[in-house]
C-alpha cells in the first residue's frame, strides 16, 4: 500500500471481488474490463478515502476512479510520466477531473498502482469508485450498452458500509408512471428504467437544495385539495413540450433538468403522469375529512436491512412528513423527496399493505 490503511476498505475488498467475479454475465467478452482482485480493489478505496478528507484550494475532491489500461479506454488522455496512486496526488488532480463522465484511469504496473491518465470511456463491468464527498465512497461497475447508468455495487461513508441487494416492492398495484421506478428500486439499480422518473430523480439530488416532485393522475383535479391557494406558480396550460420531448432518448437529460430544476425552488412541484409540469413552489396541507398520517412502511434495498413501521416523525424533515400526508391522502399519487444531506426517498400508497410505502433510494442514485 502507498499510504494508510482503510479498515473499511479491507472489510469489503473480498466481497467486492467476489461480487463482481461471480456475476453470471461479467467478464465474458473479450473487450470487458479486467478482474480486479482484493489487493487492487483494497488500495483503491483507501487512497479514495484519505483523498476525500483532503481539500484542494479549500475544496474536497469529487473523482471517479476507474481501474483499466489505457488501451482498453476509449481515446484516452495519457500523461507522458504515471504518477502513483496516492491520496495527496488526488486530491491535486481532483480540479481537472470533476467534470462529468471524466474518469481516472488506474492500473497495476510492476508491483504498484499507478495512474497513467484519464478517460471518458471505460469497457463494460469496469470497475469504477466515485468519491462523494468527504468520506462517502461509491463502488460502480459500467454496465452493458444501451443502459447509461453505471450500477452502484456498496457504499461507503466512514465505517458504515452498504452492499446493494435486489428487493421485491411491497406494492402490488401502481401506476405506469410508478412501474419503472419500482423495478429500478427493487432491482438494486441494475435495471435502468426506461422512465423518465429516474433521471429526474438523479436531477433532484444532484441540485443539492432539496426538494419534493408530486405526481398526480393527469385525469384528476383533486391534488388541488391538498394544497395551499392560491398556489405560486400555477402552468397554465399545462407543459406539454416537456411530455412531448421525454419521447425522445437524446433528450432526456434536458428534459429531467426541465422538471427537477423546478424542485429547488421553495414548496413542491406538482407534474401529471404525462409528465406535464402543472406547477411548483406549491405548499402541501392535509386534505378536508382525511386522517393524519400515523405509521409509514420504510423499506431500503440494502443488503440486511429490513422493513420497518415508523412514526412519521422518524422519516426525516418537515418534506417528509408533508410528502406522506399528501399519499396518504392522494392515493393514486407519489411523492419523490430529496433532502439537502443527500437522503432520496419515494412514497406511494400500498393497496396490499394499506399503508403509506417510503422507499429509500439514495443508496441507488449516488
Amino acid at each position: 500500500m502507498n499510504g494508510p490503511s482503510y479498515p473499511a476498505a479491507r472489510a469489503v475488498a473480498e466481497r467486492i471481488q467476489t461480487r463482481l467475479a461471480t456475476n453470471n454475465v461479467a467478464f465474458k467478452d473479450p473487450g470487458d474490463a479486467p478482474k480486479p482482485d482484493a489487493v487492487v480493489i483494497e488500495e483503491v478505496i483507501s487512497a479514495a478515502f484519505w483523498a476525500s478528507l483532503r481539500r484542494e484550494e479549500g475544496k474536497p475532491p469529487k473523482i471517479s476512479l476507474a481501474f483499466v489500461p489505457p488501451e482498453q479506454a476509449g481515446r484516452p488522455l495519457m500523461f507522458a510520466k504515471r504518477l502513483r496512486l496516492a491520496p495527496e496526488v488526488l486530491t491535486r488532480l481532483a480540479p481537472a477531473v470533476e467534470g462529468p463522465g471524466v474518469h481516472i484511469g488506474v492500473w497495476w504496473y510492476g508491483d504498484h498502482l499507478c495512474i497513467w491518465g484519464t478517460t471518458h470511456n471505460v469497457p463494460t463491468w469496469c470497475f469504477v469508485l466515485e468519491v462523494v464527498a468527504p468520506g462517502l465512497l461509491v463502488v460502480k461497475y459500467r454496465r452493458p450498452e444501451p443502459l447509461t447508468k453505471f450500477a452502484n455495487v456498496a457504499v461507503l461513508e466512514g465505517a458504515s458500509i452498504k452492499f446493494l441487494k435486489p428487493q421485491d416492492p411491497v406494492i402490488s398495484e401502481q401506476s405506469s408512471v410508478l412501474s419503472s421506478l419500482l423495478a429500478f428500486y427493487a432491482s438494486a439499480g441494475h435495471q435502468e428504467s426506461d422512465n423518465i422518473l429516474v433521471r429526474v430523480a438523479i436531477s433532484m439530488r444532484n441540485h443539492g437544495r432539496g426538494g419534493t416532485l408530486l405526481v398526480v393522475p393527469r385525469d384528476s383535479e383533486s391534488w388541488k385539495d391538498s394544497v395551499g391557494h392560491p398556489i405560486p406558480y400555477l402552468v397554465t396550460p399545462a407543459s406539454p413540450a416537456t411530455a412531448d420531448l421525454a419521447d425522445e432518448p437524446e433528450a432526456t437529460r434536458s428534459v429531467a433538468n426541465a422538471l427537477g430544476g423546478p424542485t429547488a425552488v421553495d414548496g413542491a412541484t406538482v407534474i401529471n403522469d404525462h409528465l406535464e409540469l402543472l406547477a411548483f413552489g406549491v405548499k402541501i396541507v392535509q386534505r378536508d375529512g382525511r386522517p393524519r398520517v400515523e405509521r409509514v412502511l420504510v423499506t431500503e434495498p440494502v443488503e440486511g436491512s429490513v422493513e420497518e413501521v415508523v412514526v412519521p416523525s422518524q422519516l426525516g424533515n418537515t418534506r417528509h412528513l408533508s410528502a406522506a400526508q399528501f399519499v396518504n391522502d392522494q392515493r393514486e399519487a407519489i411523492a419523490l423527496v430529496a433532502s439537502q444531506d443527500g437522503r432520496f426517498t419515494v412514497f406511494a400508497w400500498s393497496a396490499a399493505r394499506q399503508i403509506v410505502h417510503a422507499h429509500r433510494l439514495e443508496a441507488l442514485l449516488l
